[in-house]
């Protein structure tokens, strides 16, 4: 088994996390979120990363670290510009936790070498720009053309066929058996949030119950930046198709920024919020599966970890202690 059988799920969850990292729900004060990694689960709390993934012998082994705090200094915490900003650092973060999981859960004692991050950026790339940009582009200039539309209408046509084409990449890539178990734990991840959030106890029973369709989930995500690239690209509607997949490619970081702060408004939100995001709600049943007891355990864990990191920070201390030989020193 390769770490590279994760990557169309990982991708999704990257994208889709985005928007998992923000405020909390009006149950709780602490901002927690997450997102599914190989037979893991990554959470944060307000000031530290929590990941557990289960090792093949059955234990879970545990790691915490601070997060980074550049996304809150300058323009990086600007409304917009704070969006993509959040959107990259999910991206290096993920990368690191992905890593982390494949050397715990399938034994790969390596990082990721220079070939594979490249292999890795250059899928994420293609995606992007190959599925989620120039297909839908081409169907759209096709579907147009045949039919004599043109403006608004041939907008909304690509806007449309970039939400099919990724709903049909989820449905495909989530009938893959290991990537069935990273939505599985991404399901996980949304029952123990829910709980958390609805000070529901944190034993496996209990967040069983729970629902894995969270409102915070970055799959709305995902469709309200379909809708937002509607408006934004209606701007840059003629010329060849090459510079317009261009175009599309550059102005991604706006819409992303865009998408980010209807989403997080939404968020807050009582009542408009609700209703905006209850759309996408239904697309979480393909990005998300009902996980059994030991991925329950695993996202609970987690959660526990970002939220105290001092067991876990305080025991890899001591193991370092004792490798360096500090303590027969003393």
């Amino acid at each position: 088994m390769n770490r590279i059988f994760g990557l169309p799920a990982i991708f999704i969850n990257l994208v889709r996390s985005l928007m998992e990292q923000g405020d909390g729900e009006p149950g709780r004060d602490i901002p927690v979120g997450g997102q599914a990694v190989i037979e893991g689960v990554l959470m944060k709390g307000p000031r530290h990363w929590g990941l557990v993934v289960r090792k093949p012998d059955g234990s879970l082994w545990s790691g915490a670290w601070l997060e980074s705090k550049w996304l809150k200094k300058g323009a990086w915490k600007w409304p917009v510009i704070r969006g993509f900003a959040s959107m990259a650092e999910m991206m290096r973060i993920g990368f690191r936790a992905l890593s982390i999981s494949a050397e715990q859960a399938l034994g790969e004692e390596e990082n990721f070498t220079a070939a594979e991050m490249a292999f890795t950026v250059l899928f994420a790339v293609l995606m992007v720009g190959g599925l989620f940009v120039a297909l839908p582009l081409w169907l759209s200039d096709l579907t147009a053309s045949r039919f004599g539309y043109g403006g608004a209408a041939k907008n909304v046509l690509e806007g449309a066929a970039r939400g099919l084409v990724f709903i049909s990449y989820i449905a495909a890539v989530g009938l893959w058996k290991d990537v069935k178990r990273v939505f599985s734990y991404h399901g996980a991840e949304h029952k123990t949030i829910n709980a958390y959030e609805n000070g529901v106890p944190l034993d496996t029973e209990s967040v069983a119950a729970c629902s894995r369709i969270h409102r915070r989930c970055g799959t709305s995500f995902i469709i309200v930046a379909v809708v937002t690239s509607i408006f934004v690209f209606s701007f840059f509607g003629r010329g060849p198709i090459w510079e317009r997949i261009l175009a599309r490619i550059v102005l991604l970081p706006l819409v992303i920024g865009i998408s980010y702060e209807v989403i997080k408004s939404a968020a807050k939100s009582g009542s408009w919020g609700k209703y905006l995001v209850m759309p996408a709600l239904s697309l979480q049943y393909l990005t998300t599966r009902e996980p059994d007891r030991s991925m329950l355990e695993v996202a609970i864990k987690s959660l526990e970890v970002a939220l105290d990191p001092n067991p876990v920070l305080n025991a890899v201390k001591e193991e370092k202690i004792k490798k360096d030989g500090i303590l027969e020193q003393a």
